[in-house]
């Protein structure tokens, strides 16, 4: 494929390419060029110590990027690579310091979309791909996103549709004795437990290393954003619409009230089909240019762990 054959091209040249995964869209360069790598980091204003994660064609590279490889990876690989799920393992001495943030540690893994997959054969190594986003804002999920996002500043945009899942892949620490989950996605604990034979640990603790994603404020909206629990949507709307805001909410049942200063958007109740819609949701409500975004709380549960991550650190980011 020609277009495949120029985006790997450029890639060897040290240049950036955006590129989908199931997951969200990547903005990838070669991840062994260091010029290439600072590349991103000036591109998405991301700061030099968050660490990247790279990308690779299948797990027979696994031992190119890390090393002292816990027998229990390569069975994780095995069941969920191609996948969203990211591997922290122990670095190879080879991988630069801007990937990792200067850390002993590196984010792997193998996406699962074809484009993707034939991008990363072809050029026959590993691609460093944050999401193709300024960052700390909204995670791009189509390839009008990252072009609405870059402009012309990234020349190769691989457009590959809408993402299948559309939030940030699972990233599962096995860096240390005892796994644990350090960005919860949709690939959840029990899937994983499956295959691990015990329940990895959720959340960082203080010797974890850092990720991508992990900051308290992260995958923000431009308006303001609140995050509410359903029992409390209407008083917190009825308050907004009396200071004169016009208002977006995003809830899984319909309006309560009528307004012309209101936009209603009617969620799914299912987590993964919330997940797959949710960033181009909150693209679309920045587009309508409102005084503020509330949104009803998701319910409790490991279903929605991911989903809840996403939308507080929206809350938290958003101005």
């Amino acid at each position: 494929m020609i277009e495949i054959s120029r985006a790997a091209a450029a890639l060897r040249a040290g240049e950036l390419v955006a590129f989908p995964t199931e997951t969200v869209y990547g903005l990838g360069a070669d991840a062994s060029n260091p010029a290439a790598v600072a590349r991103i980091f000036a591109a998405k204003g991301r700061p030099a110590d968050h660490p990247l994660i790279v990308h690779l064609p299948d797990a027979a590279l696994l031992s190119r990027w890390a090393i002292q490889i816990p027998e229990c990876a390569h069975r994780i690989a095995a069941a969920f690579w191609p996948g969203p799920l990211t591997l922290i393992l122990k670095r190879h001495p080879a991988v630069i310091d801007a990937i990792t943030g200067g850390q002993d540690t590196v984010g792997l893994r193998v996406p699962n979309h074809p484009l993707a997959l034939q991008l990363l054969r072809e050029f026959g190594d590993g691609v460093a791909a944050p999401s193709a986003n300024r960052f700390g804002h909204v995670s791009p999920t189509t390839a009008g996103h990252v072009r609405d996002e870059f402009g012309a500043a990234v020349s190769i945009v691989l457009d590959g549709g809408p993402c299948d899942v559309g939030i940030e892949s699972t990233i599962l620490d096995l860096s240390s004795a005892v796994p644990r989950i350090l960005r919860p996605g949709m690939l959840d604990a029990a899937a994983l437990a499956g295959v691990l034979g015990e329940l990895p640990l959720l959340g960082a603790n203080a010797d974890a290393p850092r990720v991508s994603g992990s900051l308290e404020s992260h995958y923000a909206p431009t308006t303001p954003l609140r995050l509410v629990a359903d029992i409390e949507l209407d008083t917190a709307l009825s308050e907004a619409l009396g200071k004169g805001l016009s208002v977006v909410v995003l809830a899984s049942r319909p309006a309560s009230t009528s307004n012309p200063q209101l936009f209603w958007h009617v969620s799914s109740a299912e987590p993964a089909r919330y997940a797959h819609d949710l960033y181009a949701n909150l693209r679309r409500f920045d587009d309508l240019r409102r005084d503020l975004i509330l949104i009803a709380a998701p319910p409790a549960g490991p279903a929605w762990c991911a989903v809840a991550d996403r939308l507080r650190r929206a809350a938290a980011g958003a101005k």
